[in-house]
């Protein structure tokens, strides 16, 4: 049976020629169709492929009732609504690496280009003027680069930065002292990057916390003359706190590559400043590059409808459609306590044990340690993770993961218990699965507890006395937060303990320092997880 390949972005003849030469697959390259166009188009086709130029909402998988899988050719899926491909249960797969030493070389060109002058002395003579003297430029050699986010664009361009002779910062979380320490740059805080970096270049994918990163308040306490590169994602820059700060000569010039709204509006003021140069998303737009990605897409999607085959999918791991419905549960509980690990405790990861035991060891571990890992890594790199890649990733920011397996569960038929060990200590987390839809927390480092990893979570560590629970009810009840479950836990009498408190809306960082400043708290962290009903596995597979 024929299976039709709609192409609906402008594609590299050579991925065009994998899908006319597969059999059984008929392809339709109808690029630059209008929305109304791509809605009548897609009624009958099995798989639907694009760049970043369509944008597919809930309206388009509507009206495609046989559609299976989205080949997104390329890293960044801002166009594509994964939620909505979540509930109609498609397949989003994408090509994170296709394009990654083309995004990295522009980050270098916009380096130099920005250091020297170049595209303003370019207009200058071209304008029949030769002012040699106006555009005085910086030497690169010498100079102090901060890298936030050494993922893999990140670390392609440290390696040519150092070919460079720069001193390298970098920022990223995730990744261990030993792991910066091998890419021969220096690793450190936020805040000590800003204050010592001569340029700082963003290599993060666009989220809730990375949105306008750089800020009023960051540009404030950068090193006076920064200059500032951003070749990632539009929002990860304030664009008018960058305007002030260059008007201030707080920071010397800008190179964007990315905007908030794209393409951004002709009177934008910061695209006026002769100190910024900029260019029209161009970061992967290299014939190299367009080349790879479309090979690489055609590639995925024809072995994903021949065969089944699911290769960098955004939005499930790589099982059957039959298994996927008894492992789901548990993939659900690892990502959760992913994301959970992330806020609670994941500062400088070096190694991530999982310990499957109980009934789960019946099925394959694999997947769930991938959705653990996706979970984990998803706050900082975005899209750029993957239930596929999330493993590589992972070894790619120097974090070791083991897997242990064991039939014998000492409390629950089924258990998962993650050991992370890092900056803070080693910490670990239990999980287990009670039924279809329901899977709690079991545990928090030696503390037995009970709670559906959901919504806004506030875990304490307190001393164990009274009038501390009293005294957090009384702070949440003074900031209007409705408490929606409480579950407290010790081991031994006036020893310490820990309370694990679901909340009914988030809380604001005063709250948070209020109710660290209580007698008897230790610690608290607040925990924001999807809610239940937002899985992040689809309701079908292939």
């Amino acid at each position: 049976m024929t299976q039709k390949v709609l192409v609906a972005d402008r594609l590299s003849q050579p991925g065009l020629d994998i899908f006319k030469q597969a059999d059984g697959i008929e392809l339709i390259y109808q690029p630059d169709l209008t929305h109304e166009q791509l809605l009548a188009a897609v009624a009958d086709v099995e798989a639907l492929v694009v760049r970043s130029g369509t944008h597919l909402t809930g309206d388009v998988f509507r009206a495609a009732p046989k559609l299976r899988v989205i080949g997104r050719a390329g890293i960044g899926t801002e166009n594509i609504d994964l939620n909505a491909a979540n509930r109609k249960g498609l397949v989003v797969m994408n090509t994170p690496f296709g394009s990654a030493i083309t995004s990295a070389e522009h980050t270098i060109a916009m380096l130099l280009a920005l250091a020297r002058n170049i595209p303003q002395a370019t207009r200058s003579i071209k304008q029949g003027r030769w002012e040699k003297n106006l555009f005085l430029g910086i030497e690169i050699s010498g100079k102090t680069l901060g890298v936030i986010g050494a993922g893999k664009i990140g670390q392609l361009v440290i390696e040519r930065a150092l070919g460079l002779r720069m001193r390298i910062l970098v920022y990223d979380p995730y990744l261990s002292t030993e792991a910066v320490q091998q890419l021969g740059a220096e690793q450190v805080e936020l805040d000590a990057l800003r204050q010592q970096a001569d340029f700082i270049t963003l290599h993060v994918p666009l989220t809730p916390e990375t949105n306008n990163l750089i800020d009023c308040d960051f540009l404030a306490h950068v090193k006076p003359g920064c200059r500032i590169i951003n070749c990632a994602q539009g929002g990860l820059v304030d664009e008018t706190a960058l305007e002030e700060a260059i008007k201030a000569d707080q920071v010397a010039g800008a190179a964007l590559d990315v905007f908030s709204k794209e393409p951004p509006p002709a009177d934008l003021s910061l695209l006026q400043m002769e100190q910024v140069i900029c260019t029209p998303h161009l970061r992967a737009a290299s014939s190299d590059a367009q080349v790879n990605v479309a090979v690489q897409i055609a590639h995925q999607i024809v072995d994903f409808l021949q065969h089944g085959i699911i290769v960098n999918a955004l939005n499930m791991p790589s099982v059957s459609a039959d298994l996927l419905a008894e492992v789901r549960p548990y993939l659900q509980l690892s990502e959760r306590m992913g994301h959970f690990i992330e806020q609670y405790c994941a500062c400088g990861l070096e190694a991530v044990t999982l310990e499957y035991s109980g009934g789960i060891v019946d099925h394959p571990t694999g997947s769930m340690t991938a959705a653990f890992l996706k979970g984990l890594l998803s706050p900082m790199l975005g899209d750029d993770v993957n239930y596929v890649n999330a493993a590589l990733l992972a070894e790619e920011r120097g974090i070791r993961v083991t897997e242990a397996r064991s039939k014998t569960a000492d409390e629950f038929a089924s258990m998962i218990r993650v050991r992370v060990t890092g900056k803070t200590g080693e910490h670990s987390i239990s999980g287990a699965v009670f039924g279809e839809t329901d899977y709690r927390l079991v545990r928090i480092d030696s503390y037995p507890v009970e709670a559906v990893p959901a919504g806004p979570l506030l875990v304490l560590h307190n001393q164990d006395q009274p009038g501390v629970i009293g005294g957090v009810g009384q702070v949440l009840a003074e900031a209007g937060v409705n408490i929606a479950m409480m579950n407290l836990s010790r081991r031994k009498i006036n020893g310490r303990a820990i309370s694990l408190i679901g909340l009914d809306g988030a809380i604001s960082e005063n709250v948070m320092h209020q109710l660290e400043a209580l007698q008897g708290v230790i610690s608290a962290v607040l925990v924001t997880l999807p809610d239940v009903e937002d899985t992040d596995t689809p309701s079908r597979s292939l």
